[in-house]
């Protein structure tokens, strides 16, 4: 059976945890992996566009051996020009796995239904598991070790909110998640975290107090209040995320020596201050690099030789 990456709910504790061992491998020595994609080719469908999945997963696979191909929205229009399962069945024929960053959740899964080589979910409306792979991998840089952390998120409940609790679940984290009224994390995603945490340390506060979320924390990350599609919601978001803010004082709470993290693009002056995102304590950078190194993995595992 082939196998995708989708969700981190849906990887085990044990696959969970070889991406971050094959992770911090595969980055301090990257000559040894330099051909075990040789001659594969992977997809790249792009519905939004991107700076860092683009490159990460381009270069990528070019450090791997392989190839990558660049679809953009003109080139394919899936869903109007062509079916998703058209698109799927066709490329099953050419290439050796299909990335994809799309709108819809239910895209990515169609996509992966239709075809016989792996999907990697790059990103959708619901999830970023590649970016809260990323993430976690560069927490355990910093601190050596991932149980008992406490990382806590600042702003709307969207698909890096979501992706970040399954991530701090498997990994026994502790996770506080601040929100606006309304703009909660989805009860579906919120029961998924807490289903990965059993037998675990792993516990999540879901508050609409960022003061409480960020006390004590290890790590505060955040993300833009609007995001691609909310455009015209942006005026009014600004008004009501506005005491969700990432600045001097807010952050003050958090444990001396505290990470400050943001998937990126940040909109400085917004979400976060230039205070902060430019600050010692800010990890955005490298957060942003090993996308690259936690993505080789997972194409490796995905597409490489068993």
């Amino acid at each position: 059976m082939k196998k995708d990456f989708i969700t981190i709910h849906e990887l085990s504790r044990y696959e969970f945890n070889e991406i971050l061992d094959l992770t911090t491998k595969m980055k301090k020595n990257p000559e040894k992996y330099r051909s075990v994609l040789k001659d594969k080719i992977l997809a790249m469908i792009f519905q939004k566009p991107s700076l860092r999945t683009r490159m990460t997963f381009e270069v990528g696979m070019l450090q791997l051996g392989g190839e990558a191909i660049y679809l953009a929205p003109s080139d394919i229009q899936m869903g109007s020009r062509e079916s998703v399962r058209d698109i799927g069945k066709n490329l099953e024929r050419w290439v050796d796995g299909i990335m994809i960053r799309t709108f819809g959740h239910h895209i990515i899964i169609e996509l992966a239904e239709s075809t016989r080589i792996p999907v990697i979910n790059a990103l959708t409306d619901l999830l970023h598991p590649c970016q809260a792979m990323a993430d976690l991998f560069t927490l355990l840089e910093k601190k050596g070790s991932l149980a008992g952390l406490k990382l806590a998120y600042v702003g709307d409940g969207n698909n890096v909110a979501h992706s970040l609790m399954l991530a701090a679940a498997k990994a026994g984290m502790k996770m506080a998640v601040a929100t606006p009224p309304g703009y909660e994390p989805k009860k579906e995603i919120i029961d998924w975290a807490r289903e990965d945490g059993q037998g675990t340390d792993f516990e999540l506060t879901i508050t609409h107090d960022p003061v409480e979320a960020v006390s004590e924390a290890d790590a505060v990350y955040t993300d833009v209040w609007a995001s691609m599609g909310q455009e015209a919601e942006k005026e009014i978001r600004k008004k009501i995320f506005s005491p969700y803010q990432v600045n001097r004082e807010l952050f003050s709470k958090a444990k001396p020596g505290a990470y400050f993290m943001h998937c990126l693009p940040a909109h400085r002056g917004e979400e976060v201050t230039d205070e902060i995102i430019d600050s010692p304590n800010s990890i955005v950078y490298d957060q942003a690099e090993n996308r690259l190194h936690v993505q080789k993995v997972i194409m490796m595992n995905l597409m490489g030789k068993k």
